[in-house]
C-alpha cells in the first residue's frame, strides 16, 4: 500500500501487482469534537457532519459525462454504484464507498473525479482525518493506495482524488484541492481545470 502526499499519482496495477478490474473508493473523515458543556450545547456543540462523497466521469477533454452522487447512486453506464449516505460521519473506517468495475466504464471515460462537499455548508474547519483509499476489490481487499487530508479551511467542498485512464491502466492522484459549492455540481469547472 503507498500513502500519498498532495499532487502525488500512482499507477493502480504497478502498486497492485496487477491490472485492477474492480476497485473500491472508501472515503472517511470526523466531525471535529466540540467542547461541551452548556455554551458548547448553546454554541452548535454537535459531534455530526453530514459530507456527500460523489463521483463525476469527464471525457479526455473534460466534459462531464455522468454524475454519482447521493441523488444518483448508480452511473448511467451501471459501473460506478455509491454504495450509501453517511449523514453523520461517525465510525471508524470508511464514512461512503464508491464501487467502480474499471473494465465496463465506456471507453471515452477518461477520468474519474472523487469530490466531498458539505450541502449544508458544513466547512472543512469542522473536519479532520479526511481521507480517501483505493481497495482492489479484483481479489480480496487489497488496500492499494490512502491519501490522508492534512488541510483544513473555511471551503464546503473539495476534490480530493482522481482517477486518470492510461491506456490499459489508471492511474491514482491526490488532489486535495478545496472548491465552494454545496453540490458537485458548482464544483464542476474547478474540477475540469485541475484535471485537463
Amino acid at each position: 500500500m503507498v500513502s500519498l502526499s498532495k499532487n502525488q499519482s500512482v499507477s493502480l496495477a504497478k502498486t497492485a501487482g496487477s491490472a485492477l478490474s474492480t476497485i473500491a473508493i472508501g472515503l472517511g473523515w470526523d466531525p471535529i469534537k466540540k467542547k461541551a458543556g452548556f455554551f458548547g450545547g448553546l454554541f452548535g456543540g454537535s459531534d455530526s457532519i453530514d459530507l456527500d462523497a460523489s463521483c463525476v466521469l469527464f471525457d479526455a477533454q473534460g466534459n462531464p459525462i455522468d454524475l454519482v452522487w447521493f441523488q444518483q447512486l448508480n452511473s448511467r453506464c451501471g459501473s460506478v454504484r455509491h454504495r450509501g449516505d453517511n449523514m453523520t460521519g461517525e465510525g471508524d473506517g470508511d464514512d461512503e464507498v464508491i464501487d467502480v468495475n474499471l473494465n465496463a466504464l465506456p471507453s471515452n471515460v477518461a477520468f474519474l473525479a472523487v469530490t466531498v462537499n458539505s450541502f449544508r455548508g458544513q466547512t472543512f474547519n469542522e473536519v479532520e482525518n479526511a481521507f480517501c483509499r483505493v481497495v482492489n476489490t479484483t481479489s480480496g481487499q487489497q488496500e492499494v493506495c490512502h491519501y490522508k487530508l492534512n488541510e483544513q479551511g473555511p471551503h464546503s467542498g473539495i476534490l480530493i482524488a482522481s482517477l486518470a485512464r492510461q491506456g490499459g491502466d489508471w492511474s491514482f492522484t491526490a488532489h486535495g484541492l478545496p472548491c465552494q459549492g454545496r453540490t458537485v455540481e458548482d464544483m464542476i469547472p474547478v474540477i475540469k481545470n485541475a484535471l485537463v
